[in-house]
């Protein structure tokens, strides 16, 4: 059981999450939820898509001028350029991705059956780079970066749809990623619901910290301190080496789980990337 940091809401949710046997995902998000609405009770739900920016009026001022004139606007144009172009066989990213390409975001990550793992969108992309005959991109690279700002740009404003199959090893990768998400790790002994749960709204330095709700809405992301667009996975390795931790590689299983129950409870929240943030 994590300890309270001073917020008297804080362990009732650790516990209505903490329950796996009796508590599903979807009790998980109306917890996370419902603590949020006590948390920041002037805050629309919706609203915590923008980040620590809904949380700090001087701040999302600032991001706003900025969002005039977006830094990962290049990164759209350059990911639009690569969606079109054939893959080794002849095949395209849209005969890969289903109909409804390119606005699939909402979907991902997905359960997949077959491996009985959790597939990322930039899985699928390199996926489908590979059944084509490509060479796999550098999940970290900027041609993945690219064609997922484009992907994200292309899905803007639909509403994440992530699903939990009725599968003991869908249920399991949830529960893993859940778990990460709440254990403490590194020298600093922080989990990420440390600075994202229950130090939500606090400053850190200069910064104000984000409520977890929203974290999956915005990716891939240009970041003033990477100076590029750099996707989910890259702000979770930078986050365990921030509390002294050893990362992951990236697309790794516990990333990928990770990814998973931060997207699953966001279901319902508009998509809003590609998105800067400092």
């Amino acid at each position: 059981m994590l300890r309270t940091l001073g917020h008297g809401i804080y362990p009732a949710l650790v516990f209505a999450m903490s329950a796996t046997a009796i508590a599903g995902p979807e009790e998980d998000r109306n917890a996370l939820r419902a603590f949020y609405e006590q948390r920041f009770p002037s805050v629309e739900l919706d609203a915590h898509g923008d980040g620590a920016y809904a949380l700090d009026a001087a701040k999302r001022e600032q991001w706003l001028e900025m969002e005039d004139f977006p830094p990962y606007e290049i990164a759209i144009d350059d990911g639009a350029d690569l969606y079109d172009e054939p893959l080794a066989d002849g095949s395209s990213y849209a005969d890969c991705l289903g109909e409804d390409a390119p606005v699939v975001k909402q979907h991902f990550p997905r359960f997949d059956a077959v491996s009985g793992e959790v597939e990322t969108l930039e899985q699928r992309l390199n996926n489908c780079r590979t059944a084509a005959g490509d060479e796999p991109w550098d999940y970290l690279g900027s041609e993945m970066s690219s064609l997922m700002a484009f992907i994200a740009y292309e899905s803007r404003d639909e509403q994440i749809a992530v699903e939990i199959p009725d599968d003991p090893r869908a249920q399991a990768a949830y529960n893993d990623g859940k778990e990460f998400f709440y254990t403490r790790r590194g020298q600093l002994n922080f989990a990420c619901s440390s600075c994202h749960v229950s130090m939500a709204g606090n400053a850190l330095r200069a910064e104000r910290l984000s409520a977890a709700l929203g974290h999956a809405t915005h990716w891939p992301v240009y970041r003033l301190k990477w100076k590029e667009v750099g996707p989910l996975h890259k702000r979770f390795i930078e986050c365990n080496s921030q509390v002294r931790a050893e990362p992951l590689e990236p697309q790794s299983d516990s990333y990928r789980n990770l990814e998973y129950f931060l997207t699953y409870m966001s279901n319902g929240m508009a998509l809003n990337g590609p998105a800067s943030r400092k």
